[in-house]
């Protein structure tokens, strides 16, 4: 299964296209940014096998100076992503403790991969988003597997 991928620079640029102004350009870096977002996919394993998960990712203009801001809009029990859907990502940080944060030579392609890394290698329940499922890991895996399982089918289907 393929999560769905929603980036605010896409509408801009539908919208700009709608109002057909001559004054409205489209510059490369906007239309590289929606090339190199559209060609990613991310695949899921593990506790999350088979759900689809939306993300907004807002690129702004000072990008990509500053990381763009990313928005899990679909819920889901998981350690690094709350109910509210804010995602903790280290490389989503201006500036972070371990070293990883944000720099101007990374890419959407970073940012794709390292959300898809938080349902694989990048997973960590020992500094934990979302405490309460961290605790229920460690508790115990089953509960967690569990609750898990019931937001992909509730929330993470088509």
């Amino acid at each position: 299964m393929l999560p769905n991928k929603m980036i605010t620079l896409s509408q801009r640029l539908k919208k700009q296209q709608d109002q057909n102004t001559t004054n409205s350009r489209i510059s490369i870096r906007d239309k590289l940014l929606i090339k190199e977002v559209q060609e990613m996919l991310l695949p899921t394993n593990w506790y999350w096998q088979g759900g689809k998960f939306r993300f907004a990712i807002e690129v702004p203009e000072e990008y990509n100076m500053v990381p763009p801001k990313v928005k899990c809009l679909t819920k889901l029990w998981h350690p690094n992503i709350n109910e509210s859907g804010e995602v903790c990502l280290s490389l989503l940080r201006q500036h972070s403790v371990d070293g990883l944060g944000w720099s101007p030579i990374r890419k959407l392609n970073d940012v794709v991969w390292g959300l898809h890394d938080l349902f694989t290698d990048l997973l960590n329940f020992d500094d934990p988003l979302n405490p309460d499922a961290a605790d229920m890991y460690y508790n115990s895996k089953e509960v967690f597997h569990k609750k898990v399982c019931e937001y992909v089918n509730m929330y993470g289907r088509d």
